[in-house]
């Protein structure tokens, strides 16, 4: 089966959330910009599950950066970093909302497999670094992707 869209270049943000699988992405690395305020992920984003006899999934590399992060909580007991699930809640008049120039922040809680990450944030972009590749496992693997990467292109 193919994808009929190549990613690479292409950003997607909170206006996208409801339609975005978040289920088995791999998290690579973790990195704060504490001059943005932003939280940023480098991770393996899977396009789309294909069904058949066996799995494969189109899987692309890609940076999630979360906007005017604050109240930030880490809690990991394990190093399987794979989300399970990414939740938004809590609609509120965002935090230097006359600074910013947006209006709403919420409460995000991402789950993965290891623990929780927890924090306030009024948004995020998913960055595609790469066109998805079709392959027999969920993640891309760290050596095969050449190592980690937060590009933003």
């Amino acid at each position: 089966m193919e994808l009929n869209k190549d990613l690479k270049g292409e950003i997607w943000d909170e206006k996208n959330f409801e339609k975005m699988q978040w289920h088995d992405n791999k998290i690579y690395a973790v990195a704060f910009d504490e001059e943005k305020f932003e939280l940023i992920f480098d991770i393996d984003y899977i396009v789309k599950w294909v069904d058949g006899t066996k799995f494969k999934f189109w899987v692309c590399q890609a940076t999630l950066v979360f906007r005017n992060v604050y109240d930030l909580n880490i809690s990991l007991y394990s190093l399987n970093v794979e989300i399970d699930e990414i939740q938004r809640n809590n609609p509120n008049k965002a935090k230097n909302a006359n600074y910013i120039y947006e209006q709403i922040q919420y409460d995000w809680k991402v789950i993965t497999q290891g623990g929780d990450i927890i924090f306030k944030s009024v948004g995020f972009k998913l960055f595609f670094r790469d066109s998805p590749s079709l392959i027999e496992s969920q993640s891309i693997g760290l050596k095969e992707r050449g190592g980690i990467c937060f590009n933003q292109w």
